[in-house]
């Protein structure tokens, strides 16, 4: 599915007939969202989605704080589920180090063929959040493809998040106040 095709379909439908069935989501310890990007959206060729995803492990491990804040999981929860790689200077170095760590659980699984999968976030039934989080997937995609390593590695939070331009995202940033130091109330998460 493409994020715009997340976008039409009928999840909030989805999401709202979950909650009035007493699903909880959110408010447990067994629920996570999980979200594949297919390597072949990257790039054409291995070596090329390589070069792309070494760029997604720089930015996650970069902004480990703020996307630990995003996700809404625990230093607990995401220790167990989706852990770091380690922080390293440049994006080949997170990511030879991600290779000889191949595992499940952690924050960018890179086990599966066909997709990477980010692990990092806390289930919802709140289609804001849902959509939000896509769009927050996709963004950091798009960037790990346009930019090179020394402006992948050179980008500030504050330029990440200036640049954003969906509704739904920037609304779930300032909720968690993320958006350059803009505070909005949050909503319950189901």
């Amino acid at each position: 599915m493409t994020l715009e095709y997340h976008k039409e379909f009928c999840w909030e439908d989805i999401m709202h007939h979950a909650v009035r069935l007493g699903y909880r989501s959110h408010q447990t310890s067994t629920c996570g969202l999980h979200i594949h990007v297919n390597r072949n959206s990257l790039a054409d060729n291995r070596e090329e989605q390589d070069q792309i995803i070494s760029r997604i492990l720089y930015f996650v491990e970069h902004h480990w704080n703020e996307l630990l804040k995003f996700s809404r999981r625990s230093e607990y929860a995401i220790n167990r589920w989706a852990a770091r790689y380690g922080y390293e200077n440049y994006p080949k170095a997170i990511m030879d180090k991600a290779k000889k760590n191949c595992g499940r659980y952690v924050a960018v699984n890179l086990c599966n063929y066909h997709t990477i999968e980010f692990r990092l976030f806390r289930g919802t039934l709140k289609y804001n959040t849902l959509i939000a989080t896509l769009e927050f997937v996709n963004r950091i995609c798009e960037l790990a493809v346009s930019m090179t390593d020394d402006e992948i590695a050179k980008l500030s939070w504050s330029e990440f998040v200036s640049n954003i331009t969906e509704p739904e995202l920037i609304q779930y940033l300032k909720e968690r106040n993320l958006y350059i130091n803009e505070k909005v109330e949050e909503t319950e998460e189901f």
